[in-house]
């Protein structure tokens, strides 16, 4: 008789051959800059954890207090009997940092995207999206019953005719949704997001930016994408970001008005449906967005880091591609050449993973580096120096 589970061996053998399987490395310990990785002492140079913020001793001593006071878990999904005071006020602070009106979190930012995203736009409507959106962008499109457009990567001229046939079709569409990312996270460029927000005013479409990887980095204490391009609040209907990243924790949230954010916990089933963060979650995200506002310094530090490293990568005569963040793409284009660049990093003390097909397109595979504020000097120098001797070795530079 036929094994119907034959396909998941066949089709990870066929990834193994081509070289395009992840291989899991563990960590054991916490996230710093030198920290235990497969049982090695490396430099941390992959982790989103942009601001150090994981292993802040005011984030840990939040969620130790929490877990005295709360308990472990919360008990229940919020719309029953998980909605604590913690996350009221985490909601509260973050909409403050936000500027917004409100914000609402959620279990995670892939949550908020595949939860939020179909209910905003349904039969009759029209979603354009970024052709290089991340992937919980692209599901949370496929899970709506919109029709769905998709405009060249960051080009508002494009942007603009897809808006521009919309108007023209019949029957009219009942609502345009506008997507873009706000850094994109493999490339490490800044979407125009002025310019798509003035597209979309001017087409009445609304405008929602998935600002994970700009939380904490862009803006003036790291408020963010809109903050950085000092739009109006209107003009940005949804800010969708994550804790996952700069803020050290995890979670997902989004701000905007408060018609949204009712709107949302009504909507979105994986919001009702999935259960709350624990108490100590919650509580270190709350005390990240206390470090964000009172600490502005780590983010200093971080575009310091950033323009230290990729200044000296370009003089090695590295390919980095057209990152404008903390981001930082090591371009190596086949997919076994970045395996092996990777392998042969940590080998020389550098954790720093390879990105490879279907991640990215077709020879365009690559070393993803992320600068994190953590790091000194010295410890730039270590892995300039490693990329270096690895580059070399490989025939990259």
């Amino acid at each position: 008789m036929r094994d119907p589970t034959s396909f998941l061996k066949s089709e990870y053998d066929d990834l193994v051959r081509q070289e395009l399987e992840w291989k899991l490395r563990v960590l054991g310990g916490p996230s710093t800059p030198w920290c235990l990785v497969d049982g090695k002492k490396v430099l941390m140079f992959c982790s989103n954890n942009y601001l150090g913020l994981s292993n802040h001793p005011k984030l840990k001593d939040a969620a130790i207090k929490a877990v005295q006071t709360h308990g472990a878990g919360s008990g229940s999904v919020r719309p029953i009997a998980g909605n604590m005071d913690l996350h009221r006020e985490l909601e509260r602070k973050l909409a403050a940092f936000k500027e917004a009106e409100a914000s609402l979190v959620y279990q995670t930012g892939f949550a908020a995207n595949a939860g939020l995203i179909p209910q905003l736009a349904g039969k009759g409507d029209l979603i354009i999206s970024d052709e290089l959106n991340h992937g919980s962008i692209i599901d949370g499109v496929r899970l709506s019953a919109a029709e769905r457009k998709v405009f060249k990567h960051a080009d508002t001229e494009d942007l603009s005719k897809v808006l521009d046939e919309a108007e023209q079709a019949a029957p009219v569409f009942r609502r345009i949704l506008v997507i873009t990312d706000g850094v994109f996270s493999m490339d490490g460029d800044i979407a125009p997001l002025d310019r798509i927000a003035a597209l979309a005013h001017d087409h009445g479409a609304m405008v929602y930016v998935d600002d994970a990887h700009g939380e904490g980095v862009l803006g003036p204490g790291g408020r963010g994408i809109v903050s950085h391009f000092k739009l109006p609040r209107d003009r940005v209907h949804v800010e969708m970001g994550t804790f996952s990243k700069a803020f050290g924790v995890v979670g997902g949230h989004v701000s905007g008005s408060q018609d949204l954010v009712n709107f949302a916990y009504n909507k979105s089933r994986t919001w009702l449906l999935s259960g709350s963060h624990p108490p100590a979650v919650v509580a270190a995200c709350t005390a990240a967005v206390d470090v964000l506002e009172h600490e502005p310094q780590h983010v200093q530090k971080l575009w310091d880091n950033t323009r230290y490293f990729k200044k000296a990568m370009r003089d090695l005569g590295f390919d980095i591609g057209r990152s404008e963040t903390p981001i930082t793409p090591v371009m190596v284009g086949e997919s076994g050449k970045a395996k092996k660049l990777s392998s042969r990093l940590f080998d020389l003390g550098v954790f720093a993973l390879p990105i490879v097909y279907p991640m990215v397109a077709q020879g365009k595979a690559r070393i993803r580096t992320i600068m994190n504020a953590a790091l000194t000097q010295e410890d730039l120098d270590f892995a300039v120096g490693a990329f270096e001797k690895a580059g070399k070795e490989l025939e990259i530079v």
